[in-house]
């Protein structure tokens, strides 16, 4: 779908022409805030006795439509959104309103709203003008998206309409730069992991290695990204031999896909962005239960968030180097595929037992890791689906952060609250490196179910050396089987975001 339409204007909210005019409001507060205040007074005080009778409360994701009578309001609708409680109310908060009210908009066959964000001068995180409206324009921008590419016709039940367009109104015009600039940088961010999500969506059929590679070289001759693609034979000439070990198995060709952005200076060092990239993942020889592999499309959403992450970074033209690696391959049993008990050579020289052929997203990231450090990035960060396990620690609500270094892992966490994508610290303590010792190779490439996201995380700390570095386990945070109000179910587009925020915040702090 097209990208949402953005407007900020300098306005009374009495005086915003909208279909739909969105006004958030904190649970326990009976009386008008913000821009409702005026609106109130213009709908006769319809507004305050909702309030007061209990008929809306403000909690989280709550919302109540009301009609203007001809001539009170230049609005046609107005729609008051729950924040919950003021002193909860967070950017993710902000987030989940805006994406209640796409939702509502959809519901009502409304294609554009405006947005008053007057409400939210008092929150708990005391965010101000920028902060708020990037929250509320993220949550709007995901929560337009929806995956149609492949469908011939529209469901009974899908939405009436699309949302296209938001307007946020500013009350001046130091509130609107702020706005202007917010939108900016939602629209890059937001953007970026909508694409990342339709990627993730497409088929295995559809989003192959090649076609992901073609997008990369869409990217560079878009957004000026230099991209290198190596295929096969010179996989082989790099010695990437645990990535051509897995791609061993399937007919499809893989692909290492390298882009580089430079925004920084020549002799700057980049930051590395690593994405797992299995474009289909059946479990090799050690074949997973056919329930729901079909979502094992999903398997290269580590990939898809890189791809998207630098198109945003280099649409906000930041002031730093970024190299981004994608190791794409699909993981299928044939007579030629890896078998359990084979011994492969890894890009750093490392042998490695295999012992279980659906542990295969490690084996091409250590291939991606050590191709890494010849850019000697200044730290690097990588996001795979790589482990059940950690949907049996964290569930689907938190991505399992682990690394080399201290100060890197509380920066990541920090990024990853401020844009609602939680990170939670396991540890990789010595004595988990014990499960992964082998008899007949330098290493085995799982440690067995026992903290089996650790000892996945330590097997890639074998392969990046002393570059600070940061593993996202991403497996229960990369698909939901059920929506948010900014997003459906499916692809999440995790870690994007994420990504994003961590380059412009290191940009920003040189």
């Amino acid at each position: 779908m097209a990208d949402l339409r953005i407007t900020v204007i300098e306005a009374d909210a009495t005086a915003v022409t909208a279909p739909l005019l969105v006004l958030p409001h904190f649970e326990r507060e009976r009386r008008p805030l913000g821009a409702a205040v005026a609106l109130d007074r213009a709908v006769g005080g319809g507004i305050t006795r909702l309030l007061e009778a209990g008929d809306f409360r403000g909690k989280k994701d709550e919302s109540l439509v009301l009609y203007p009578r001809d001539g009170e309001s230049a609005a046609e609708r107005l729609l008051l959104v729950g924040l919950g409680k003021r002193e909860e109310c967070t950017a993710e908060r902000v987030r989940r309103a805006l994406g209640t009210a796409v939702r509502q908009a959809e519901r009502l066959g409304v294609g554009e709203l405006a947005v008053s964000l007057d409400a939210l001068d008092e929150a708990s995180e005391r965010m101000g003008a920028y902060q708020a409206a990037r929250a509320a324009l993220e949550g709007a921008i995901l929560a337009a998206w929806d995956f149609r590419e492949l469908k011939t016709k529209l469901e009974e039940d899908a939405p009436r309409a699309q949302v296209n367009a938001i307007t946020l109104v500013a009350r001046g015009s130091e509130e609107a730069r702020e706005f202007c600039d917010a939108a900016r940088f939602a629209q890059a961010a937001a953007g970026a992991e909508n694409l990342a999500r339709s990627l993730a969506s497409r088929p295995g059929n559809v989003a192959t290695p090649s076609h992901l590679a073609q997008v990369a070289e869409a990217l560079g001759r878009e957004h000026g990204l230099l991209v290198t693609v190596l295929d096969r034979a010179a996989m082989r000439g790099e010695g990437l031999g645990a990535l051509l070990a897995v791609a061993q198995g399937s007919e499809e060709e893989p692909r290492f896909i390298v882009l580089e952005y430079r925004g920084g200076a020549q002799d700057q060092r980049p930051l590395a962005l690593v994405g797992k990239g299995v474009t289909f993942d059946s479990g090799g020889i050690s074949i997973k239960p056919a329930e729901k592999m079909e979502e094992m499309k999903y398997d290269m959403s580590g990939a898809a968030a890189v791809l998207g992450a630098l198109r945003a970074v280099a649409e906000l033209e930041l002031p730093i180097n970024v190299v981004g690696l994608i190791p794409a391959t699909e993981n299928l049993p044939s007579g030629r595929a890896i078998k359990p008990g084979d011994v492969v050579t890894s890009h750093l020289g490392k042998t490695i037992e295999i012992v279980n052929t659906d542990a295969e997203g490690r084996l091409i990231l250590a291939d991606a890791l050590a191709y890494a450090r010849r850019f000697q990035p200044q730290a690097i960060l990588d996001a795979a689906t790589l482990t059940g396990a950690v949907v049996v620690a964290l569930g689907n609500h938190a991505i399992g952060l682990m690394g080399n270094d201290g100060d890197l892992i509380d920066e990541v966490r920090a990024v990853g609250q401020r844009v609602g994508q939680r990170c939670w610290p396991l540890p990789l303590w010595d004595e988990y490196r014990e499960q992964l010792d082998s008899q007949v190779a330098d290493i085995k490439n799982t440690g067995g179910r026992p903290a089996g996201t650790i000892t996945a995380a330590w097997f890639l700390k074998e392969f990046v050396g002393d570059t600070p570095w940061a593993h996202l386990d991403i497996a229960g945070t990369a698909w939901r089987d059920d929506a948010l109000p900014y997003l459906r179910k499916g692809a999440t587009g995790v870690p994007t975001r994420l990504f994003v925020e961590w380059v412009r915040s290191r940009a920003e702090a040189r």
